[in-house]
Protein backbone atom coordinates (compact mmCIF):
# COMPACT_ATOMS: atom_id res chain seq x y z
CA UNK A 1 0.00 0.00 0.00
CA UNK A 2 3.07 2.61 0.76
CA UNK A 3 3.98 1.62 -2.46
CA UNK A 4 1.08 2.66 -4.17
CA UNK A 5 0.38 5.98 -1.81
CA UNK A 6 4.59 7.58 -1.95
CA UNK A 7 4.49 8.27 -5.66
CA UNK A 8 0.68 10.42 -5.40
CA UNK A 9 1.76 12.57 -1.96
CA UNK A 10 5.37 13.09 -3.44
CA UNK A 11 3.60 14.63 -6.60
CA UNK A 12 0.92 16.10 -5.02
CA UNK A 13 3.77 17.65 -2.34
CA UNK A 14 5.54 19.12 -5.97
CA UNK A 15 2.77 20.67 -7.30
CA UNK A 16 1.71 22.21 -4.17
CA UNK A 17 5.15 23.51 -3.62
CA UNK A 18 5.32 24.60 -7.24
CA UNK A 19 2.69 26.41 -7.29
CA UNK A 20 3.43 28.53 -3.83
CA UNK A 21 6.94 29.17 -5.77
CA UNK A 22 4.87 30.72 -8.75
CA UNK A 23 2.89 32.82 -6.38
CA UNK A 24 5.49 34.02 -4.20
CA UNK A 25 7.88 34.25 -7.85
CA UNK A 26 4.62 36.54 -9.27
CA UNK A 27 4.81 38.39 -6.18
CA UNK A 28 8.48 38.84 -6.36
CA UNK A 29 8.72 40.02 -10.50
CA UNK A 30 5.36 41.48 -11.02
CA UNK A 31 2.61 42.40 -8.20
CA UNK A 32 5.73 44.45 -5.90
CA UNK A 33 7.40 45.78 -8.94
CA UNK A 34 4.02 47.01 -10.24
CA UNK A 35 2.68 48.60 -6.44
CA UNK A 36 6.41 50.19 -6.25
CA UNK A 37 5.06 52.78 -9.44
CA UNK A 38 2.43 53.94 -7.10
CA UNK A 39 2.44 56.72 -4.78
CA UNK A 40 2.80 55.84 -0.72
CA UNK A 41 -1.47 56.20 -0.18
CA UNK A 42 -2.08 54.39 -3.22
CA UNK A 43 0.15 51.36 -2.81
CA UNK A 44 -0.74 50.88 1.22
CA UNK A 45 -4.62 50.24 -0.23
CA UNK A 46 -3.51 48.06 -3.36
CA UNK A 47 -1.45 45.77 -0.82
CA UNK A 48 -3.96 45.75 1.91
CA UNK A 49 -6.34 44.79 -0.69
CA UNK A 50 -4.45 41.86 -2.15
CA UNK A 51 -3.69 41.00 1.53
CA UNK A 52 -7.35 41.43 2.87
CA UNK A 53 -8.02 38.36 0.45
CA UNK A 54 -5.43 36.20 1.86
CA UNK A 55 -5.68 37.12 5.83
CA UNK A 56 -9.95 36.54 4.79
CA UNK A 57 -8.27 32.46 4.30
CA UNK A 58 -9.11 32.56 0.92
CA UNK A 59 -9.80 28.57 0.75
CA UNK A 60 -8.07 28.00 -1.99
CA UNK A 61 -5.13 30.02 -1.43
CA UNK A 62 -5.03 27.98 1.45
CA UNK A 63 -5.40 24.84 0.23
CA UNK A 64 -2.63 25.56 -1.60
CA UNK A 65 -0.52 27.41 1.16
CA UNK A 66 -0.70 24.71 3.97
CA UNK A 67 -1.50 21.69 1.58
CA UNK A 68 2.03 22.29 0.41
CA UNK A 69 3.57 22.03 3.98
CA UNK A 70 1.72 19.08 4.78
CA UNK A 71 2.14 16.96 1.43
CA UNK A 72 5.93 17.63 1.45
CA UNK A 73 6.18 16.67 5.15
CA UNK A 74 4.57 13.47 4.79
CA UNK A 75 6.30 12.80 1.58
CA UNK A 76 9.36 12.59 3.08
CA UNK A 77 7.95 10.60 6.61
CA UNK A 78 6.96 8.24 3.93
CA UNK A 79 9.85 8.93 2.00
CA UNK A 80 12.31 8.04 4.75
CA UNK A 81 11.80 4.02 4.42
CA UNK A 82 10.78 3.91 0.83
CA UNK A 83 13.72 5.75 -0.32
CA UNK A 84 17.23 4.42 -0.57
CA UNK A 85 19.59 6.81 1.07
CA UNK A 86 20.13 9.74 -1.85
CA UNK A 87 16.90 10.56 -2.58
CA UNK A 88 15.52 10.32 0.84
CA UNK A 89 18.78 12.65 1.78
CA UNK A 90 17.31 14.81 -1.02
CA UNK A 91 13.58 14.80 0.12
CA UNK A 92 14.39 15.27 3.71
CA UNK A 93 16.42 18.84 2.61
CA UNK A 94 13.71 19.74 0.15
CA UNK A 95 11.16 19.92 3.63
CA UNK A 96 14.07 21.49 5.91
CA UNK A 97 14.66 24.16 2.90
CA UNK A 98 11.00 24.64 2.26
CA UNK A 99 10.04 24.81 6.15
CA UNK A 100 13.39 27.27 7.20
CA UNK A 101 13.56 29.22 3.92
CA UNK A 102 9.89 29.95 3.01
CA UNK A 103 7.80 29.19 5.81
CA UNK A 104 9.69 30.55 8.42
CA UNK A 105 10.18 33.53 7.15
CA UNK A 106 6.82 34.14 6.25
CA UNK A 107 5.56 33.62 10.09
CA UNK A 108 8.50 35.95 11.25
CA UNK A 109 9.05 38.54 8.66
CA UNK A 110 6.02 38.39 5.78
CA UNK A 111 3.18 37.89 8.18
CA UNK A 112 4.00 40.48 10.45
CA UNK A 113 4.74 43.09 8.17
CA UNK A 114 1.23 42.49 6.11
CA UNK A 115 -0.42 42.81 9.90
CA UNK A 116 1.74 46.05 10.47
CA UNK A 117 0.53 47.65 6.91
CA UNK A 118 -3.20 46.85 7.55
CA UNK A 119 -3.38 48.88 10.51
CA UNK A 120 -2.58 51.76 8.56
CA UNK A 121 -5.33 53.94 7.48
CA UNK A 122 -3.84 55.74 3.90
CA UNK A 123 -7.12 58.06 4.20
CA UNK A 124 -5.99 59.76 7.66
CA UNK A 125 -2.44 59.73 7.47
CA UNK A 126 -0.41 62.94 6.52
CA UNK A 127 2.10 62.11 3.71
CA UNK A 128 4.83 61.86 6.02
CA UNK A 129 3.69 58.95 7.89
CA UNK A 130 2.53 56.97 4.99
CA UNK A 131 5.80 57.58 3.69
CA UNK A 132 7.43 56.21 6.96
CA UNK A 133 4.60 53.21 6.85
CA UNK A 134 5.68 51.75 3.68
CA UNK A 135 9.33 52.26 4.40
CA UNK A 136 8.60 50.24 7.41
CA UNK A 137 6.97 47.71 5.56
CA UNK A 138 8.14 47.55 1.81
CA UNK A 139 12.03 46.56 1.85
CA UNK A 140 11.77 43.84 4.69
CA UNK A 141 8.90 42.44 3.01
CA UNK A 142 10.29 42.23 -0.49
CA UNK A 143 14.23 40.88 0.77
CA UNK A 144 12.26 38.08 2.43
CA UNK A 145 9.87 37.29 -0.55
CA UNK A 146 12.94 37.18 -2.51
CA UNK A 147 14.51 34.73 -0.48
CA UNK A 148 11.21 32.77 0.25
CA UNK A 149 10.87 32.86 -3.41
CA UNK A 150 14.41 31.69 -4.22
CA UNK A 151 13.79 28.52 -1.33
CA UNK A 152 10.51 27.45 -2.91
CA UNK A 153 12.27 26.98 -6.43
CA UNK A 154 14.78 25.32 -5.04
CA UNK A 155 12.88 22.69 -3.59
CA UNK A 156 10.55 22.49 -6.42
CA UNK A 157 13.70 21.50 -8.39
CA UNK A 158 14.56 18.73 -5.65
CA UNK A 159 10.98 17.49 -5.90
CA UNK A 160 10.71 17.30 -9.52
CA UNK A 161 13.78 16.16 -9.68
CA UNK A 162 13.04 13.00 -7.01
CA UNK A 163 9.18 12.54 -9.08
CA UNK A 164 11.43 12.15 -12.54
CA UNK A 165 13.62 9.87 -10.00
CA UNK A 166 11.00 7.19 -9.22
Amino acid sequence: MIDNIFPIVLVSATLLVSLVAGFLFAFAIVAMPGLKKLSDAEFIRAFQGMDGIIQNNHPLFMLVWMGSVLFLIAAAIIGFTHLDSLPRNLLSAAAVLYIVGVQAPTIVINIPRNNAIQTVNADTLNATALQQARIEFEGGWNRANQFRTVMSITVTAILLGLVLWL
